[in-house]
């Protein structure tokens, strides 16, 4: 009873909120409480995977090695593929949102299919450059130098190209933004599933072999794992500005001061 008085009493104790009375407000504050919650787990694994798993296999025993992968790696992989699909197809979403509102404010609802269309054409081509940058090579082509400035100038003509393509007078800052951002971040996902996936697969497989019946790795086990580690090594770098741009849409309006 006291305090409901004391309540009654000092009014401003009291919490005030109100939901938002629009189904589409209510649905891009689901879709971006779920794109950072599968987007948390996702880039945490692919930080754990660069930083903490890959430094520290390098210094086990390899009998150790081949016991531990094929425990370790297939519940991580499980969450690293899931959380990637889920985190893209849910930022899609939410990007196609912002492609509608743009395209109602410019009195052209096929904008739409044009934006969409022409960024995902650019980043699909820009990965076909990426996805040969990161095979393992010999010679000039298996150079540090030479994967960094390929790959980065790929992403910055990628970007300039989609930012150009898809500008324009009434084209809102979180529609540019996540042009670039989630360009990225469609980049990581196919590498996730288009390389680390199908590699794991096979490295998990020829590891439980190897330490249940004691066989050994195959030759190519070594080629694979140099994929694998130039992938996840791209996806981690390009994490940096992915994460830059997809704070940027809705933060840090500096592609566009037309307001959502």
């Amino acid at each position: 009873m006291l305090p409901y008085l004391l309540l009654l009493t000092f009014p401003e104790w009291q919490p005030h909120f109100a939901f938002l009375d629009t189904a589409r407000a209510n649905e891009m504050m689901a879709l971006r409480w779920l794109h950072l919650v599968f987007g948390i787990i996702w880039i945490g694994l692919l930080y754990f995977f660069n930083l903490v798993l890959t430094p520290a296999m390098k210094k086990c025993d390899p009998q150790l090695r081949i016991r531990i992968y094929p425990e370790l790696m297939p519940g991580a992989m499980g969450w690293f593929r899931s959380s990637a699909f889920v985190t893209v197809l849910v930022g899609l979403r939410y990007f196609t949102i912002h492609l509608a509102v743009d395209a109602k404010l410019a009195g052209d609802r096929s904008l739409i299919g044009k934006w969409f269309g022409w960024w995902l054409l650019v980043w699909l081509l820009a990965y076909v450059f990426i996805y040969a940058l990161q095979l393992p090579a010999k010679g000039i082509l298996n150079s540090l130098w030479v994967r960094v400035i390929g790959i980065s100038a790929v992403v910055i003509a990628a970007s300039w190209v989609v930012l150009a393509l898809n500008g324009g007078p009434n084209v809102s800052n979180a529609h540019l933004a996540i042009s670039v951002g989630g360009g990225l971040g469609l980049i990581m996902l196919l590498n996730t599933w288009g390389v680390v996936w199908r590699v794991q697969k096979r490295l998990i497989a020829w590891s439980r072999a190897s330490a249940e019946q004691g066989t050994p790795m195959p030759p190519e086990a070594e080629r694979l794992l140099r994929w694998n580690y130039l992938t996840a090594r791209t996806s981690f770098w390009l994490s940096f500005p992915m994460l830059f741009f997809m704070g940027a849409a809705s933060h840090y309006p500096f592609l566009s001061t037309v307001p959502h």
